[in-house]
């Protein structure tokens, strides 16, 4: 599965853009950072700052991107669309996916950033409503404009008689970036406490947030309703976003260490998918009577593991490579505008392939898995690329959230994290069509979301 201001740290630049130090919030001209040169953006860095961090953000997000669009495996036969996943298609494929489900990396960065933040939040007197606060309108605002666009798209499609079952696939599609928002959304609120946790228990409450993940896998999957699983879209990831607290803490220092955590992570998983009912794909398969990612599962905790100490055992290299001028100014501008990406790529894509459809079928005539077809990948990622590239240049100043400050009821934020929550969660499963009409409030909720965290429903200050 963001461009989260200081929930996911961006480039502190002095006087001439905002300047953001994992978690502090000053000028508010970031619309000027293009004009920013290479050594303006370096030298207006603070030293202390942690720039694997941002990288490891924007190149997880951008690996997600990616593989949405290669996994689409559309054709069209005889006029007609005919969809598959690359997953379904191709069983050899099932492996990568270790690699290739980078969610567990966010989740790690994630952790080191609101540990950050919370803290120096603390140090300031900022309480946990106000400090929520912030994460949400940073989080949450950016999709407003994705879900108001697909309300006005669907609607009109509607009334013009479209098939409603290709609508209830088209938003299922495009929506599945929000289920990223929806665990997370979550996790931010409950972080303070999951760090308290963490500076507590050390090691342990990793240790039993993964037993816990196990326990809800265990019910979920024998004795009790499916649906107690979902209850690991909290467990579990939160365990990932502790691994963020230890990597800050310093308490993953060490080459040693961090493969150390990777092998635990590894013998894990081999156990779970070995001996256990879970798929080798980390990756939802429709074709499998257990998914590891929906509900989320403990076999990504476990993954989670594996992949921070992969990751971390090269942060000196990716340290060295990230104090070169070029390299951080690129991960600044790809990080700035990252969650518009995020957002949109599904949406550029389901809207390409439409207008493929109208036109003939042109350009999706490839059968799936052919040579001519995965010759036509670089293509298929450039267009992709240059037309949410577009988007995002509309749409991308909305990652750019006004700070607020002041008191603010707790009750709030409290509530706009339950609308958030269930908005986007129930999108991200169902869409947004059912077969007897639209569910359009679905998309108001995380809107009034952000509405009951506006700086207009803000109480005075003296």
């Amino acid at each position: 599965m963001g461009r989260m201001g200081p929930v996911i740290p961006s480039v502190a630049v002095p006087d001439r853009v905002r300047v953001l130090r994992h978690g502090r919030s000053a000028d508010r001209h970031a619309g000027r950072m293009e004009t920013l040169t290479a050594r303006d953006i370096a030298a207006a860095t603070p030293t202390s700052r942690n720039r694997v961090v941002d990288l490891l953000r924007v190149a997880a997000l951008s690996v997600v991107v990616l593989g949405h669009w290669l996994i689409a495996a559309v054709t069209v036969r005889d006029g007609r669309l005919v969809s598959g996943a690359l997953l379904d298609l191709a069983p050899w494929t099932h492996p990568l996916t270790w690699v290739f489900q980078v969610m567990p990396v966010f989740f790690l960065v994630g952790g080191y950033a609101n540990a950050l933040s919370w803290r120096r939040a603390r140090e300031r007197g900022t309480t946990w409503a106000g400090w929520l606060r912030g994460r949400l309108r940073r989080l949450l605002t950016p999709v407003v404009p994705l879900l108001l666009v697909w309300v006005a798209l669907l609607v009109v499609a509607d009334a013009a008689g479209v098939d409603r079952a290709a609508l209830r696939t088209a938003s299922q599609v495009a929506l599945v970036p929000t289920w990223f928002l929806a665990a997370y959304v979550v996790v931010c609120a409950v972080a303070p406490a999951t760090l308290w946790l963490w500076e507590r228990f050390g090691w342990a409450s990793v240790v039993g947030g993964l037993v816990v993940g196990g326990l809800v896998d265990l019910v979920s999957l024998t004795t009790g309703p499916w649906w107690v699983g979902f209850a690991n879209y909290v467990v579990v990831w939160c365990s990932v976003h502790q691994l963020g607290y230890a990597w800050l803490d310093g308490r993953l220092d060490g080459t040693g260490r961090r493969l150390a955590m990777a092998a635990v992570g590894a013998v894990g998983l081999v156990t779970l998918v070995w001996a256990g009912p879970y798929p080798v794909s980390m990756i939802g398969l429709d074709s499998s009577a257990v998914n590891n990612s929906y509900p989320t599962r403990v076999t990504l905790g476990f993954l989670g593991l594996l992949q921070a100490g992969l990751v971390l055992a090269v942060e000196p290299w990716l340290t060295r490579w990230m104090a070169r001028d070029r390299p951080w100014a690129v991960t600044v501008r790809l990080g700035s505008r990252m969650m518009s990406v995020y957002l949109w790529h599904l949406t550029v894509m389901v809207l390409v392939i439409g207008a493929g459809l109208l036109v003939g079928g042109a350009g999706l005539g490839l059968d799936p898995l052919s040579a001519s077809w995965w010759l036509s990948r670089p293509l298929w990622w450039a267009l992709l690329g240059v037309l949410t590239l577009g988007v995002v240049a509309v749409v991308g100043r909305l990652e750019q959230v006004r700070p607020l400050t002041g008191p603010v009821p707790a009750w709030r934020p409290v509530l706009a994290t339950a609308l958030g929550c269930g908005g986007l969660g129930v999108m991200a499963g169902q869409g947004l069509v059912a077969p007897d009409g639209l569910r359009w409030w679905w998309a108001v909720l995380p809107v009034a979301a952000v509405a009951l965290l506006s700086p207009r429903l803000a109480p005075p200050t003296d």
